[in-house]
């Protein structure tokens, strides 16, 4: 009695099987081109083998192809384009750091012309100190400069 059962179930496993496996359609091994064809124009449905492989490899062009290709849309310097870094002072105020080439030069005096410079970017400020900073051979290289903002 139990060996006809399990040759039954074995039968009816075996029909089961055959019948999926006829029923799937199969994909033709006609050549790569024909695939290559279909991912490109983005013929397959969602959940599928090949929709799979080409979600896949979206991501690694994504995720690999900075290191590999070089854009060349790394950040510059870290200062400002007219040579003005700006940071907090720590005491409430503003410490500008502002390039010595970016001073127009004239004969006011130089608290003068780093407001110049420090107004359109902060507004109404006061200067509190500044103080240039030398490069090796004597010239001023950059100025500090210690701002408040005016309310």
């Amino acid at each position: 009695m139990w060996s006809s059962r399990k040759e039954a179930i074995i039968e009816m496993s075996s029909v089961e099987i055959s019948a999926a496996s006829a029923n799937a359609p199969s994909l033709p091994m006609k050549g790569v081109w024909p695939t290559i064809r279909s991912y490109i124009l983005w013929q397959h449905e969602r959940g599928t083998l090949h929709y799979d492989i080409m979600v896949t490899l979206i991501l690694i062009f994504i995720f690999f192809s900075p290191r590999v290709l070089h854009f060349n849309d790394a950040p510059g310097s870290s200062s400002h384009p007219a040579g003005i870094v700006v940071s907090s002072d720590g005491a409430g105020g503003l410490l500008y750091q502002i390039d010595g080439s970016a001073l127009a030069t004239g004969n006011s005096a130089i608290s003068d012309k780093l407001l110049q410079v420090i107004e359109p970017i902060s507004g109404g400020v006061t200067i509190i100190r500044y103080e240039p900073v030398p490069d090796s051979e004597g010239r001023v290289k950059e100025y500090r400069v210690w701002v408040k903002r005016t309310q």
